[in-house]
């Protein structure tokens, strides 16, 4: 417990923030490509909303109060991309942000292969 509070402590202090699932082996390599997946999907959908409403990246940076810099790494889709981002960017929007866990599609674009026990590998 002690050893994991001080790498904690050091991942803090040097300014990453250590993200334990992603050394994980196959859990964590899932974890990393589903991550991916999902920081994509919310970026289309912010890109998007702007284009709908006719708005450019710079538009969005003046709405939020942030650098336009600012909003290119939030729609990078790279792990700076956090849910306190996402939220962000829908307040500018006035718009709110619905999360739901759903079944997965069985359409081959995602498959499980199993692997004798518990875990699994996502492969598309």
């Amino acid at each position: 417990m002690a050893e994991g509070r001080a790498r904690l402590v050091d991942s803090v202090r040097l300014g990453v923030m250590c993200m334990p699932w992603k050394s994980k082996g196959p859990k964590g390599e899932a974890a990393e490509l589903a991550g991916s997946r999902l920081a994509r999907q919310a970026t289309v959908e912010v890109a998007g909303l702007l284009g709908k409403r006719d708005m450019s990246r710079a538009d969005l940076a003046r709405l939020m109060d942030v650098s336009p810099g600012r909003v290119s790494q939030i729609l990078s889709g790279d792990e700076n991309l956090t849910l306190r981002s996402l939220a962000a960017v829908a307040d500018a929007l006035e718009l709110d942000v619905k999360i739901s866990f759903v079944e997965p599609k069985d359409d081959g674009a995602r498959r499980a292969l199993g692997r004798g026990d518990d875990s699994f590998v996502y492969a598309p």
